[in-house]
């Protein structure tokens, strides 16, 4: 069955500028090493829909989403914080972002792919229920996550988040949910400065030293995330795919490789094929060198094939 590759030209439009690495050339870098290394005629091209506006309320603050929806520039700029700008097209960006997720749920829950990437841009595992931060607005996966409960009927969903800055926004907005299983992997202290210190029985965080490789992720995963991930059986895995923890990305300090990337996927495919019917749905969170963010895309999506 195939993998579903789900994006939108509006995901494009989202420009900060020159100089911020949030910038629409990584939506490209990946298209173009997918068509170098052929991957593209094996990949089912979807385009993502716009939201609707109830699967944002189930995951944000209603408020929130009003806030954003009519505050949003037709023309200027609009300053969230620090990172975080709303220029005249972002909000058509974000709610296809958070709509390729929904419907990469509605494709593997109705069996029609296997599994599914969905390449959108702005990011959103920053986005907490009350506020927009690091680049995001709406919280994708998030959003996916509670589609899949609350629409499909799930009992049992796992995020699973290798960026290499802590999911904080998700981890905020799941945090009282037993229902949703959170492993998130990321460098420590750095930005948002969060998940060190959380306490629940589903979430399951891995801070990492400035420096750490890919036996130092890879040792913490097996420890952590797996036994996790088997004991919970989850019936969905959404996977938040930041892939700044590789070597070359200089918006931190980990050391990971395309190889990291392709077994820690290998390890989710084959969880999901235990337990939930190998059904993935994988959601662009961060990367910001251009080789490196589309050599990693590739491994991860050869790896969702089973080639990991």
């Amino acid at each position: 069955m195939p993998i579903a590759y789900i994006s939108h030209p509006d995901c494009l439009l989202h420009d900060v500028g020159n100089g911020h690495p949030e910038r629409p050339a990584r939506l490209n870098a990946i298209w173009d090493q997918l068509i170098s290394s052929g991957m593209e005629f094996i990949l089912h091209q979807h385009e993502a829909p716009l939201v609707k506006r109830e699967h944002l309320d189930r995951v944000h603050d209603p408020d929130y989403v009003t806030g954003i929806l009519v505050e949003a520039p037709y023309q200027g700029v609009l300053r969230l914080d620090g990172d975080t700008f709303m220029m005249p097209k972002t909000l058509d960006a974000a709610l296809r972002a958070a709509g390729a997720v929904v419907h990469g749920v509605d494709l593997v829950m109705e069996g029609k792919a296997s599994s599914a990437f969905c390449a959108v841009r702005p990011p959103g595992h920053h986005a907490e229920r009350h506020r927009a931060m690091g680049f995001c607005y709406f919280n994708n996966v998030a959003v996916g996550a509670a589609y899949a409960l609350d629409v499909h009927g799930l009992d049992r969903v796992a995020i699973v988040d290798f960026d290499v800055h802590h999911g904080n926004g998700t981890e905020d907005i799941f945090q009282r949910d037993s229902r949703v299983l959170f492993c998130s992997s990321f460098q420590h202290p750095f930005y948002p400065f969060t998940g060190h210190d959380s306490e629940s029985d589903h979430v399951v965080n891995i801070p990492l030293a400035a420096g750490a490789a890919g036996t130092d992720f890879r040792a913490r995963t097996a420890q952590h995330w797996l036994p996790a991930l088997e004991c919970f059986k989850p019936q969905l895995i959404l996977i938040s795919a930041g892939f700044d923890a590789h070597a070359e990305d200089e918006m931190g300090n980990l050391r990971l490789r395309e190889d990291d990337y392709s077994w820690i996927t290998g390890e989710l495919k084959s969880i999901a094929d235990t337990y939930a019917g190998g059904r993935v749905v994988s959601v662009l969170e961060g990367g910001y060198a251009l080789s490196a963010l589309g050599r990693s895309v590739v491994a991860h999506l050869d790896a969702l094939l089973g080639n990991g």
